[in-house]
């Protein structure tokens, strides 16, 4: 259930590849292309090749160089759930909707020194606020870590803006991103700026805590949280009588809505806490995705986000909050 939004048109200018698995498109938009703040991302709708219809947000690189366009860049995900794939299919003068930029991945120029890092397509966001810093003159480093070379999409222009100050680590090389020694180098009132995996995600808040820093210096968003291999789970909803299956192609906040149980959601990647519900029983076993609960929340298996979260071998008894209205 989200609070209803201007939707606009928008018009493919251009879609170019940068690797084999990421294309960049230009998206004119007929009501004029604002300035997007560094951080900010675009929320798409999308209609997939079975006639599915899907709202996706991504990243903006900022404009195009005339100023007319909002520039994304989008990696076809395997397995995907519709979005990446739908994107890959568009092509110039291909219209679709889109809301104006949003942005809850704000950048703060006031601290000392700054740490950006990006795991794979999660140089998206990150390259805007390189950008940003730099034309600042701001005490900033990138790391961007990727698993093969062809995925260092911009790196020539990266190391062009940053020199020195950019660090790639290339796993199928052998090269690894060591997130705990990174953040142990920064200054106390340094900020870290992440984008990537959760798994990367929830390394750097456990170096970050452990290491006793000011929680607001770190900020990160984070892609890819959905379980690759998943399994088909029952829920069981005691408030409204009602149980049903979530298929292996579906998430429990898909399920939810498809049964008529509103829920408030945002950002769909486990980041927010909007879907998060309490757990009541669990049969089986939890596999939590999200970067949003604790550690010990997530052990203690009281609460799930259903946009990301699963339940392997069985199902799971939850209380959604959700109150309908009286009769």
């Amino acid at each position: 259930m989200r609070i209803s939004q201007d939707w606009q048109t928008a018009t493919v200018r251009r879609s170019t590849p940068l690797s084999p698995t990421v294309r960049e498109l230009e998206l004119l938009p007929d009501a004029g292309c604002s300035r997007p703040a560094p951080g900010s991302h675009l929320p798409i709708r999308l209609t997939t090749a079975d006639g599915r219809r899907l709202t996706r947000q991504y990243s903006l690189l900022g404009r195009s160089d005339d100023g007319l366009a909002w520039r994304i860049a989008v990696k076809r995900c395997q397995p995907s759930r519709g979005g990446s794939a739908a994107v890959h299919a568009l092509v110039a003068g291909d219209v679709l909707q889109v809301l104006p930029p949003q942005n809850h991945f704000e950048l703060s120029v006031r601290a000392p020194q700054h740490l950006l890092v990006a795991g794979g397509i999660g140089i998206t966001p990150i390259l805007g606020m390189a950008q940003a810093l730099v034309a600042r003159g701001a005490d900033v480093r990138l790391l961007y870590a990727v698993r093969s070379a062809d995925d260092l999409v911009y790196a020539d222009l990266l190391r062009a803006l940053l020199g020195e100050r950019l660090q790639t680590f290339v796993s199928s090389q052998g090269q690894r991103l060591d997130i705990a020694a990174e953040v142990a180098r920064l200054q106390p009132d340094a900020q870290l700026l992440l984008c990537g995996p959760a798994g990367l995600t929830r390394a750097a808040q456990a170096a970050w805590h452990a290491g006793g820093r000011p929680a607001h210096r770190l900020r990160f968003e984070t892609f890819g949280a959905v379980a690759t291999e998943a399994e088909p789970f029952w829920v069981d909803l005691p408030r409204h009588n009602l149980r049903f299956q979530v298929a292996t192609d579906q998430t429990l906040l898909q399920a939810l809505d498809a049964n008529g149980i509103a829920t408030l959601s945002d950002c769909q990647r486990g980041e927010c806490g909007l879907c998060a519900m309490d757990v009541l029983e669990v049969q089986g076993r939890v596999d939590h995705h999200d970067v949003f609960l604790s550690p010990a929340e997530r052990d203690a298996n009281r609460r799930l986000c259903a946009c990301v979260s699963r339940v392997r071998g069985g199902g799971i008894v939850l209380d959604t909050a959700y109150r309908p209205d009286p009769a």
